[in-house]
């Protein structure tokens, strides 16, 4: 049997598909494998190529794979289906991922350490808590609103509802029927509050210990939460070849329908990671209200272009600013240089 130089491997639970191939594309190995034999299959053939969709469960047998010698690579899902013949089956889906990875202008995703999903966890709890704590204050604010009381707008508002459904007395104008329902959604959105505190100094270690952290803290509108999930979902910023790159990865440019030489731009793409794409929109808003405050902030780059265009599309474009900022420091590892006067 010739030698392997790249093999494609179709993830799944339980039953696993892999296609293999020779230096001259010639097929050499095509068989399905139950999970307890992919690592015994594995470590037994020389090192080679081994291209895997980065989907769940990718990293872990990206690593396990890396100890034993291979060059693992992570091609993103998008990027395999032109590779797919007409037929969609487990084995297919092996040859169109061991095809992918053969062509030159291929993009992989960098394979990613237990310590930096286990950051990405943390944002993905925390971003999981948060929803669950709207809509319990939601429902909360809704309840009592068929009884006539309201708060104001926002956390404090709802913290000011809170210490009013858990007073010892009670809450005037509301049943005492009523009243242990009330208290269980108030009590509940008290303990998501500790949960995200719980998170978020965990957090500020990884501040700390990760020295990518700190620079990209140094740009306007990026706080602890979105330097952290930029620095453990993209370990390795050469992946990229620009900013631009970087920031249309994010979805942070305009969708492209163009023909003819003719460019029609349209909104952005929204094609990436939208956790991250949502803190910078975020960061960037922020970014804009403490500018106002500065002098010649009208002459500004972002004054100019707020004076004509609306606020939010102003986000997005100081958004997308701030992306290449971010791959710029992460790639030269520099800090953050505020534009000269």
């Amino acid at each position: 049997m010739a030698e392997i130089t790249t093999i494609g491997v179709d993830l799944a639970k339980h039953v696993f598909q892999v296609h293999g191939v020779d230096a001259a594309e010639r097929v050499v190995v095509k068989k399905r494998l139950r999970r307890a034999e992919m690592l015994v299959f594995f470590k037994q053939l020389s090192p080679c190529l081994v291209a895997m969709e980065a989907c769940a469960g990718a990293h872990h047998w990206a690593r396990q794979f890396q100890s034993f010698g291979h060059d693992v690579r992570l091609i993103p899902p998008s990027r395999v289906k032109p590779f797919v013949g007409r037929q969609k089956n487990d084995a297919a889906d092996a040859a169109a991922i061991c095809e992918a990875a053969q062509r030159p202008s291929m993009r992989f995703a960098a394979v990613k350490t237990e310590k930096q999903q286990a950051l990405l966890l943390d944002h993905r709890a925390r971003d999981l808590l948060i929803r669950q704590r709207t809509m319990m204050v939601n429902a909360l604010r809704g309840h009592l609103a068929e009884f006539g009381i309201i708060a104001a707008q926002g956390l404090g508002g709802a913290r000011a509802l809170l210490a009013q459904v858990l007073a010892p007395d009670g809450l005037a104008g509301v049943p005492a029927v009523a009243l242990p329902a009330l208290q269980t959604l108030a009590s509940g959105v008290r303990g998501l509050d500790h949960e995200i505190k719980a998170i978020e100094a965990r957090l500020q270690v990884a501040r700390g210990e990760d020295e990518r952290v700190k620079r990209l803290m140094t740009i306007p509108g990026v706080g602890i939460i979105g330097a952290t999930v930029i620095a453990a979902t993209v370990p390795d910023a050469s992946l990229f070849r620009s900013g631009r790159d970087f920031a249309a990865w994010l979805g942070l440019v305009p969708r492209q329908h163009s023909s003819g030489g003719k460019a029609r731009l349209g909104r952005i793409s929204k094609m990436g990671d939208r956790y991250i794409r949502r803190l910078l929109v975020q960061g960037a808003i922020s970014a804009i209200h403490w500018g106002k405050r500065k002098p010649g902030f009208a002459e500004s780059w972002l004054g100019r272009l707020l004076a004509r265009k609306p606020m939010r599309l102003v986000a997005v474009a100081l958004a997308n600013k701030i992306a290449r900022i971010a791959w710029a420091l992460l790639a030269r590892g520099e800090i953050y240089r505020s534009a000269a006067a």
